[in-house]
């Protein structure tokens, strides 16, 4: 390889791990037009496996936007990162796949405005799996082609009294 093809690739690397962590916080931050925008125009995403959805980005946004609406405290923790580059018509580095673990505390939204939030705002489950994202490099830059959320375990947290 070259020094200017390896270049090539380690911004990419980047651009893809960036877009993983762009995907993390718009759902994190309840951001429903900046999940849209991370997908190609046929994109989709499916939730099935954590209870949730499957279809193009904007059902998805939408069906997320009301579930997420119970958890004003989440926090996707995407980490383990495999990033593989692929080809697409014949270009090297056209397509990425990337496979990482997550894990995903949240907490309920208190039942009554002003009910107290728990010990420290405590998550009330946590949740983990493994996300698959492949991506597609388009006029605009990487986008997603799909997104496949693996939930693999959840699990309420021990309640604490004072």
């Amino acid at each position: 390889m070259t020094q200017r093809v390896e270049l090539a690739t380690v911004m990419d690397r980047l651009a893809v791990d960036e877009w993983v962590t762009e995907y993390a916080t718009a759902v994190d931050d309840g951001d429903w037009a900046a999940y849209r925008g991370l997908f190609a125009p046929d994109g989709r995403a499916d939730y099935r496996s954590a209870g949730g959805v499957e279809g193009d980005a904007d059902t998805v946004a939408e069906w997320l936007a009301g579930t997420m609406r119970r958890f004003p405290m989440r926090q996707h923790l995407i980490v383990n990162r495999r990033v593989r580059f692929g080809t697409l018509d014949q270009d090297v580095g056209d397509t990425a796949r990337v496979r990482a673990d997550y894990v995903n505390p949240m907490r309920f939204a208190p039942p009554h405005p002003g009910d107290d939030d728990g010990p420290l705002g405590a998550p009330d489950f946590v949740s983990g799996g493994r996300c698959a994202f492949a991506l597609v490099r388009t006029v605009e830059g990487w986008r997603f082609a799909e997104v496949v959320v693996e939930e693999k375990w959840r699990r309420p947290t021990a309640l604490v009294s004072g």
